[in-house]
């Protein structure tokens, strides 16, 4: 209240979007939602913060579609910086969402009782097979030691997304639309302008 500036990264935003979903999906409509956002003006750790949370509790809540990514302070301004990272954070929170496995061939008891107390598990077939598919990897998040975070140049989060940011618009083709698809979008604009007398 003290500057009337809205605010898109506040708890306040999750718990909105948590109650939009229980609205909508009281009465079996798919909810789209404004959470992952921030009030950040750039790429930083607020936005992280604010991105990851409201993010978290809106997944949780069982939304369907989240919106506006990419956007900084509160509408102000666009980054695909900020983007890059949004997007990372989204993987981060869907991997949390997956349902858990938890049958007897997962947990692997066989080879618990095989293995027994002080056994090592990181060398079977059955380690090796599953875990890609527990653990997230992730893009972004830098999970390396500290000296090998230094010999490769000590880059912050910020600066990752900066670089993956460049990589996508250095080498991504976009689809080309079907020309049938582009002569139909150009006969409704030019109905549209000749009826608005344009």
């Amino acid at each position: 209240m003290s500057t009337t500036q809205m605010i898109f990264g506040g708890p306040e935003q999750a718990i909105f979007g948590v109650g939009m979903t229980q609205l909508g999906k009281s009465y079996g409509l798919p909810v789209y939602i404004n959470v992952g956002l921030s009030d950040s003006k750039r790429p930083d750790a607020q936005a992280a913060l604010e991105a990851g949370i409201t993010l978290a509790f809106g997944t949780a809540a069982g939304a369907d579609i989240f919106g506006h990514m990419g956007i900084a302070g509160v509408d102000q301004a666009a980054s695909l910086d900020l983007l890059t990272m949004q997007n990372e954070v989204i993987a981060y929170v869907e991997s949390t969402m997956r349902e858990l496995d938890i049958s007897d061939e997962a947990l692997g008891l066989d080879l618990l009782e095989k293995l027994g107390p002080g056994g090592s598990f990181i060398d079977t077939d059955h380690t090796f097979e599953r875990f890609r598919k527990e653990l997230w990897m992730p893009k972004l998040l830098d999970r390396s030691y500290y000296q090998a975070w230094l010999d490769s140049g000590a880059k912050s989060m910020e600066q990752r997304c900066s670089v993956r940011k460049q990589e996508i618009l250095d080498s991504h083709i976009p689809d080309q639309m079907d020309e049938k698809f582009v002569y139909e979008l150009d006969s409704i604009v030019s109905a549209a302008k000749k009826e608005l007398g344009d």
